[in-house]
């Protein structure tokens, strides 16, 4: 072996890409016990992982998937998202979900030609998708796949509430002092308790809370608050049906004349619920469609970066996150 050069043999290709798959080593880690250069273990683990991707064929059996952006790099220039598209297929029989492919680029048209890119027969059995409130998704889904049922993250949803429960409480300290909150301001002070679900509010939170909502002026930010709990209710409600019901409630007194009607915020964010209405109530008539795996791969993508310090070169780092949490893991373990 000389500098910057090796030969390795197939067992040890193949035992450097179970421990970069299923044990998630590095590619200098394994080139260190290899006594081989980084390169010589990096270009080996890419080619056979994505040689026994493709012999596995991982689209034939896709009938939910989950889609969302990721950032990829956090430099100044160049394209610095991709999406990324996970099948939520096994979440139906009780295995993790997998990631399917990642394409470089966030916009409809992207996700659109991916999708007819895979075909007539792919695209007629997909039938959940499941995304964030991006509008870009919803276009190509609904021109590639009009028959699929589209399926908004919860997470997002209360996202959406939690960031009107931020927007009042910024306002009001804007009103009041003519600023932006400082700690030893009460509506700064209780932030975080304002966004705690009230199952997890202790007592001391509670007393904050009800000391905060006294104050006449503070009315708008109590009814946020009150909009936002519900959100989290109706998705934690072990009754789909009746979970069903009381988001549907929420966004009827958000867009009604009812207690809700004058908070400019809560009037936005009731807009914006009616928009995807059905999307958000699709949650629950489909069990295993929350874009929640989704989310927890773009978390183990974001390790995957760590680890390697950083990714360059695009096309190497899509083909290290399919090795690190796609199918691979499964053929590998059989």
């Amino acid at each position: 072996v000389g500098a910057g050069r090796g030969v390795l043999s197939v067992p040890a290709v193949m035992w450097a890409l179970r421990r970069v798959c299923l044990d998630s080593m590095t590619v200098s880690a394994c080139a260190r016990l290899l006594h081989v250069a980084w390169a010589v273990v990096d270009r080996a683990v890419r080619e056979r992982g994505m040689l026994l991707l493709e012999q596995a064929d991982r689209f034939s059996s896709v009938r939910a998937i989950g889609v969302d952006e990721h950032v990829w790099r956090h430099g100044a220039f160049g394209d610095r998202y991709v999406t990324v598209i996970v099948d939520l297929t096994p979440r139906c029989d009780g295995r993790p979900a997998r990631l399917l492919d990642i394409v470089p680029g966030r916009s409809a048209q992207v996700l659109r030609e991916w999708m007819q890119a895979r075909g007539g027969e792919f695209t007629r059995r997909v039938g959940v998708v499941a995304m964030d409130a991006f509008a870009g998704w919803k276009q190509a889904v609904e021109s590639v796949v009009p028959h699929a049922v589209e399926v908004i993250d919860p997470f997002h949803v209360v996202q959406l509430a939690a960031a009107r429960v931020t927007k009042v409480r910024c306002r009001l300290q804007r009103d009041a002092t003519g600023r932006r909150g400082v700690k030893g301001d009460r509506l700064y002070d209780c932030r975080r308790a304002l966004l705690t679900s009230d199952e997890y509010l202790g007592a001391r939170g509670r007393a904050r809370l009800m000391t905060l909502f006294a104050i006449q002026t503070n009315h708008d930010l109590m009814l946020a608050h009150d909009a936002y709990q519900r959100v989290i209710h109706a998705y934690r409600c072990d009754d789909r049906r009746r979970g069903e019901r009381m988001m549907r409630e929420l966004i009827d007194d958000l867009t009604g004349p009812g207690r809700y009607k004058g908070c400019r915020e809560l009037a936005s964010l009731g807009r914006v619920l009616k928009r995807r209405m059905r999307d958000i109530l699709a949650l629950f008539r489909h069990p295993h469609s929350s874009n929640g795996p989704t989310e927890a791969i773009n978390g183990r993508l974001e390790t995957l970066r760590g680890n390697a310090m950083g990714f360059a070169n695009t096309t190497s780092y899509i083909q290290r996150c399919l090795i690190h949490s796609s199918q691979l893991k499964d053929i590998l373990t059989h």
